[in-house]
C-alpha cells in the first residue's frame, strides 16, 4: 500500500530522476501507484499484469470497471505483443504519430493474463513521447494508466496537480514538468482515441475521442494507406 506521504520526484535533477525512477520502480512491483508525466496529461500508472493494482487505480479515480484504463507501452513490439491483429492501417498511423498523442483500441490478445475491467476483449493502447515514461516502460513493461486526477475534475498537467487530487494514494510522484507543451494549444489535452477493431471485419476506423492528434491528420495517413474512418 502507498505510505503515509508521497514524495514528488524532480526528473530534471539527476538525483531526483535517479531515486524517483528506482522507487517506482518498485512500487510498480508491489502493485502500488504512481504518477508519471507523459507527452499528453499527467497519468497515474499501476501494472497492467496486476488486477489487483488496476482495481486500487479505479478506486483511486472513482471510476468503476466500466471504464478501463488505456496501456503504456515502450515501443511497437509490444504492440504486436498485446494486440490479437494489427490491420495495415493501424500500422501507418503508428508509424506517423508513435511515440505520440495516439491511442488505438484493438482485440487483445486472449492469452493474455490480465484484467483492466470491462473491456469487451479490446485494449486500447499507446507509446507516449516522453522520455521518462518510456524510460519507466522500458524497465517495468506495459503500464495502465489513465490520466491522472479524480473522475469528474480537469486532467493534471503538471506533478503538482496530480498530487493535489491524489495524496497519498500514490506512492512516488514523477515530476517532468508541463505536459502537453509540444502540442498546439487548442488541441485538446488527451490523447485521440481510435477504435480499429472495425478494419478487422470489414469496416472503417473510427474516432471515439478527439484529442491531441488532429482529425484531419489521421484521415491523411489512412488516405495514404487506403482506409478511411468514420
Amino acid at each position: 500500500m502507498a505510505g503515509d506521504m508521497a514524495t514528488i520526484y524532480d526528473c530534471s535533477e539527476q538525483a531526483g530522476l535517479l531515486t524517483g525512477m528506482r522507487l517506482a520502480r518498485v512500487a510498480i512491483g508491489r502493485g502500488e501507484l504512481v504518477v508519471i508525466p507523459t507527452d499528453t496529461v499527467y497519468g497515474l500508472a499501476v501494472d497492467a499484469f496486476n488486477p489487483e493494482a488496476v482495481q486500487r487505480l479505479l478506486e483511486a479515480k472513482g471510476r468503476t470497471r466500466q471504464a478501463p484504463p488505456p496501456v503504456l507501452i515502450p515501443g511497437i513490439p509490444t504492440l504486436d505483443a498485446l494486440a490479437e491483429a494489427v490491420p495495415d492501417e493501424v500500422r501507418a498511423l503508428v508509424a506517423a504519430f508513435w511515440p505520440g498523442g495516439l491511442t488505438v483500441i484493438l482485440p487483445a490478445r486472449e492469452s493474455l493474463q490480465w484484467d483492466l475491467g470491462e473491456t469487451r476483449g479490446t485494449v486500447a493502447l499507446r507509446m507516449p513521447n516522453n522520455q521518462y515514461a518510456l524510460e519507466l516502460l522500458s524497465e517495468t513493461g506495459p503500464l495502465a494508466v489513465s490520466s491522472a486526477n479524480l473522475t469528474g475534475q480537469t486532467a493534471a498537467m503538471t506533478a503538482a496537480e496530480a498530487e493535489a487530487m491524489l495524496g497519498d494514494s500514490v506512492s512516488v510522484y514523477l515530476d517532468g514538468g508541463p505536459a502537453g507543451s509540444e502540442y498546439e494549444a487548442g488541441a485538446g489535452t488527451g490523447s485521440t482515441i481510435v477504435d480499429a477493431t472495425g478494419l478487422l471485419t470489414g469496416g472503417s476506423l473510427s474516432i471515439v475521442r478527439h484529442g491531441v492528434i488532429g482529425d484531419a491528420a489521421i484521415e491523411s495517413v489512412l488516405a495514404a494507406a487506403g482506409g478511411a474512418s468514420s
